[in-house]
């Protein structure tokens, strides 16, 4: 029988094709910015988070980024990595109004300074990709 073992860099392989795929330049920009800190915890953000998680098959991609988006929202202070996640999250189809709908849900069970803050990252990121949604009743 053959040795079926999946090696470091087997997984680190695997999760560095899903963090392409969902993230884009940025993902490599946060393992290359850990490189010379912790390039462990880079391996890991890869090998574990992207690899064995993301690629799980129970949620599609988008509704990944949701739960994402959700639990950055509630967890506050992660304005960095709500940047990378909203980014992910239009990569993997979701639309900005989308996006602003699920942090406004967050306000109710995380706060309003929370979900303040990372719809502030939202539009930061949304006008870095020209996608600023046209408010309510003004025309585009």
């Amino acid at each position: 029988m053959a040795d079926t073992a999946e090696t470091r860099q087997d997984r680190f392989k695997r999760g560095m094709k899903v963090l392409t795929e969902i993230d884009g330049d940025s993902g490599q920009k946060v393992i290359d910015s850990l490189a010379d800190i912790s390039p462990e915890l880079g391996h890991q953000v890869v090998a574990w988070a992207f690899g064995d998680i993301y690629n799980r098959p129970g949620l599609a991609p988008r509704d990944r980024q949701l739960v994402t988006l959700g639990m950055l929202t509630a967890l506050g202070g992660c304005e960095p990595q709500l940047d990378v996640h909203i980014n992910a999250s239009l990569n993997v189809g979701l639309t900005p109004d989308e996006i602003t709908e699920a942090l406004l849900h967050a306000s109710v069970y995380c706060g309003m300074p929370k979900a303040l803050n990372a719809t502030f990252v939202a539009k930061k990121v949304f006008t870095e990709r020209g996608l600023l949604p046209t408010p309510p009743g003004e025309s585009a």
